[in-house]
């Protein structure tokens, strides 16, 4: 999931950081995590969790891993031969950090 990898790494960047630009990129970095979850439906969330509270697997360290919605599972995507186009994440995250960039603007939190 690219989301995720990139979440991980603004989250390493955000740590580096500190005051509002920190706050404000670790708080995207949180957001983007959650997107394969939601685009994966309700019914990998519920066989996500177990009774004990603990999630598995997980995305962390594995750059090919995504949700295999058929098999309620993380596998590899690659393996799987389910590649999403470049272009299409790119334009996602383009679009989603110009608005969040705009809200804050209009908020007085960045420049």
């Amino acid at each position: 999931a690219p989301e995720v990898e990139l979440s991980i790494k603004l989250a390493q960047f955000a740590a580096s950081l500190s005051g509002v630009e920190s706050h404000c990129i670790k708080a995207f970095a949180e957001a983007l995590e959650i997107i394969p979850f939601y685009t994966g439906g309700e019914r990998w969330l519920v066989s996500d969790k177990h009774s004990d509270g603990t999630e598995e697997p997980t995305f962390r360290g594995e750059a090919m891993a995504g949700i295999n919605v058929k098999k309620c599972c993380i596998t590899n995507i690659t393996e799987e031969n389910v590649l999403q186009p470049l272009l299409v994440s790119i334009s996602a995250i383009t679009l989603a950090s110009e608005t969040v960039r705009s809200i804050l603007k209009i908020d007085d939190i960045v420049n």
